[in-house]
């Protein structure tokens, strides 16, 4: 599994993508492109199969920036991301992502 933030276009899924219904959105052995990482944020896919061991490794990558960032910022940015998505399903993938990006980027701006 790689992380949509890991994905470059040209990669080739190994397995379909499918939202959280079921309802599939690219078949395998599809190439990759921008507007493909888009779709699947939009339908709150965060991570899919691709073909190739080298991507494999890739998988293990955690998501960019959190260890560069002040925690008490982090944390600051995190109860306030909170407040803002109280409306929300925090435990639905594309909320969480959501909110996982909008915290990153307010406690980087408090830097």
């Amino acid at each position: 599994m790689v992380h949509i933030d890991n994905l470059t276009p040209g990669m080739v899924l190994s397995r379909n993508v499918c939202d959280r219904s079921g309802r599939m959105l690219l078949p395998a052995g599809a190439e990759l492109t921008e507007k493909h990482f888009s779709i699947f944020r939009m339908w709150g896919v965060l991570e899919v199969e691709v073909a190739g061991d080298a991507i494999v490794e890739e998988t293990e990558t955690p998501p960019p920036l959190s260890q560069e960032i002040d925690p008490a910022l982090l944390a600051q940015a995190r109860a306030e991301m909170e407040r803002l998505f109280i409306y929300n399903d925090p435990e639905h993938p594309a909320i969480k992502e959501l909110m996982r990006i909008c915290t990153e980027r307010r406690a980087t701006r408090a830097a």
